[in-house]
């Protein structure tokens, strides 16, 4: 038989690894071991689209035992949430949790075959047992046409890379070698869940006949790109008036952005055309409803900081405000 030569061996063998690396290029978790009983960041990585085509939508089932969920928003993708029913009761800060967020679908993006993204969504790991694992269904869309799902999930015993589209799954540790948790934090603030009043220091300002007021930011989370902000508008004119553009120092832009239920799912969506103060009356912007959002952020928003400002309006002109920053959850 006629051995293969040196250099024939060596591509056979390249060639091999490239198989080996495309076969194993699943959707995963960067997270090591998370604890039990814990807030992490679970970082979902796609590294590739389907058979060459882009993506454009990420869509996660998120599992039981992963409660108080908080997805982050990804700038060029609309971002778009379902709520449901926990089998169980969990217990949430001393309260309660019987549902929450259920799925997480980030829509009508663009994500070329040729990079790598990271999905991100914060949550408390609930009920599960140290040395378990948490297997989150992923569905990968492409156009209309192409799909990739990552929902296999391995039985008690079974070696998840065994199968063929396996489920990407946090590994629950249980002790000090388990990833770094975030307990005290209440992530679901945005959405509404628990969110406390503007503080006592929140921003006010007066430009023509309106009145701005409670004007504050959140503290950013570990790893989070965006912030939230939010105020009260009150007009005391004759005329409707609108908010048309944003800006600040401390990102590279601001957006109008609304969160609102439609049909049970709750979307979250840019709002382009700004948003409308209507004469006599106000818009007030808080968690779960209209909102700011500080894109590519330079600094993560701290604690006891103050985040500038610029508000233009159609008819009543620009104003400058400082926004306190509150702890995240407070």
């Amino acid at each position: 038989m006629r051995k293969p030569s040196i250099a024939n061996a060596a591509l056979l063998g390249l060639s091999v690894a490239l198989f080996a690396s495309e076969a194993s290029a699943h959707a995963t978790f960067a997270n090591g071991e998370v604890k039990a009983e814990s807030y992490v960041s679970a970082v979902l990585q796609v590294p590739h689209g389907c058979d060459g085509k882009a993506t454009t939508e990420v869509q996660v089932t998120l599992p039981e035992g992963f409660i108080a969920a908080k997805p982050q928003p990804k700038p060029g993708w609309d971002l778009e949430l379902t709520k449901g029913k926990y089998q169980k009761s969990y217990d949430n800060h001393g309260k309660p949790m019987t549902e929450g967020l259920v799925q997480v679908r980030w829509k009508n993006g663009n994500l070329p075959d040729d990079y790598y993204d990271t999905f991100v969504i914060y949550g408390k790991v609930a009920g599960v047992a140290p040395g378990s694992s948490l297997p989150f269904k992923v569905v990968q869309l492409c156009g209309s046409e192409g799909k990739v799902a990552w929902d296999e999930i391995a039985p008690a015993g079974t070696d998840p890379h065994s199968l063929k589209n396996p489920a990407p799954v946090l590994k629950i540790g249980s002790g000090d070698e388990a990833g770094h948790s975030h307990g005290e934090h209440d992530h679901a603030a945005m959405m509404g869940e628990g969110a406390a009043p503007a503080p006592a220091e929140a921003a006010q300002a007066q430009t023509g006949a309106l009145s701005l007021s409670n004007g504050y930011v959140k503290a950013m989370l570990p790893g989070q790109p965006v912030g939230g902000g939010y105020v009260v508008i009150a007009n005391s004119g004759k005329q409707d008036d609108r908010l048309v553009s944003l800006s600040s120092p401390a990102a590279a832009r601001v957006e109008m952005h609304e969160m609102a239920i439609e049909n049970n799912v709750m979307k979250m969506r840019e709002v382009k055309d700004g948003f409308v103060i209507p004469a006599g009356g106000k818009l007030e912007m808080k968690p779960g409803g209209y909102h700011l959002m500080f894109q590519q952020v330079k600094e993560p928003f701290k604690a006891g900081g103050k985040v500038p400002v610029q508000l233009t309006f159609e008819k009543a002109g620009t104003v400058s405000m400082e926004l306190p920053v509150t702890p995240a959850g407070k």
